[in-house]
């Protein structure tokens, strides 16, 4: 028996087929075959039923598969102890961010952190919430950079930095000319929204206690996918959207005057590392924990004790 096989078998149970489990171990099938074979007359148990189509592990085989994924797991650990233990910041890091932070956050950080660190890897995946929590359980991803609290037991949350909702008003809009907002100024007839699935549309409708039951339709029926989407169609529609600081920050001079605050205590958004429960790239996620807070502190004043309010993403 050795690590090899093990990697065969459990290839074999993602893929549930055997020409796929070779290619993604880049060798042949026959080999793969042959290997698993040797495997199951070592154990003296079969592994696989080879005459389902698509080919599924035997009662006995799941058991056997599970553990064999407990042993790579722990040996890639023993890897990353010994490849830590030379002080050298270095290996593979899978990163999945959601879209309202990644065009505002990674070109504070991501140039000189790979500068940084040549011998570093990095894998960037920009997509929504939920399928950052699926694909960090199944350690697809390493760590997600995300709206918190996600309030799921299996993941660790670290929290970076807190990020102010801020209103950006139409130019043409005749009301809110005032600089600092409360909530309940909105009009949420003319507020837009991102489209369902992004956790800043829950956030915004937290903040604003908002319920579509309570707020008649736009003429114009728009779900936007991005927050440029949303500034254009306030511009184009009149209305009002909210967004988080670090979008409003990357405005032009003309559309920062656009923008008004919140009144204290200012409504919030949390923004944290959030990793599965048994990550272990311990050294990876410190040096990114470490460059992205000192790329966003001058800019958000992370660590300031003042008062805020925490907006939900659920």
């Amino acid at each position: 028996m050795n690590l090899q096989q093990l990697e065969y078998i459990v290839a074999v149970d993602s893929c549930r087929h055997f020409v796929q489990a070779a290619d993604k171990c880049c060798i042949t099938q026959a080999t793969l075959s042959m290997m698993i074979k040797k495997l199951e007359e070592e154990l003296g148990v079969l592994i696989f039923d080879r005459s389902k189509q698509p080919v599924l592990p035997t009662e006995i085989g799941k058991t056997i598969i599970e553990q064999a994924k407990v042993v790579l797991k722990e040996t890639f650990l023993l890897k990353q102890i010994a490849q830590e233990a030379d002080n050298e910041v270095k290996g593979e890091l899978s990163i999945g961010i959601i879209p309202t932070l990644a065009p505002y956050l990674l070109p504070l950080f991501l140039t000189k952190f790979l500068e940084k660190y040549p011998l570093l890897k990095i894998k960037i995946v920009e997509t929504n919430t939920a399928n950052i929590v699926a694909q960090l359980s199944k350690n697809l991803l390493d760590v997600g950079i995300l709206a918190t609290p996600l309030g799921i037991d299996s993941m660790q949350e670290t929290v970076l930095f807190y990020e102010n909702f801020k209103v950006f008003v139409s130019d043409k809009e005749k009301s809110l000319k005032k600089q600092y907002l409360i909530p309940e100024e909105i009009d949420l007839n003319r507020l837009w929204l991102l489209e369902e699935g992004h956790c800043l549309r829950a956030q915004v409708m937290n903040l604003c206690e908002l319920q579509k039951k309570q707020a008649r339709l736009h003429h114009l029926e728009y779900e936007a996918g991005s927050i440029e989407s949303l500034l254009k169609i306030v511009e184009m529609n009149e209305g009002i959207t909210i967004i988080p600081e670090l979008a409003a920050i990357s405005l032009d001079k003309t559309r920062q005057k656009q923008v008004r605050t919140f009144k204290p205590p200012a409504p919030v958004r949390e923004i944290s590392l959030v990793t599965y429960r048994h990550f272990i790239k311990k050294r990876l996620f410190e040096t990114l924990q470490a460059e992205i807070l000192m790329a966003v502190k001058p800019l958000l004043g992370v660590g300031n004790q003042e008062k805020k309010q925490v907006i939900g993403a659920i």
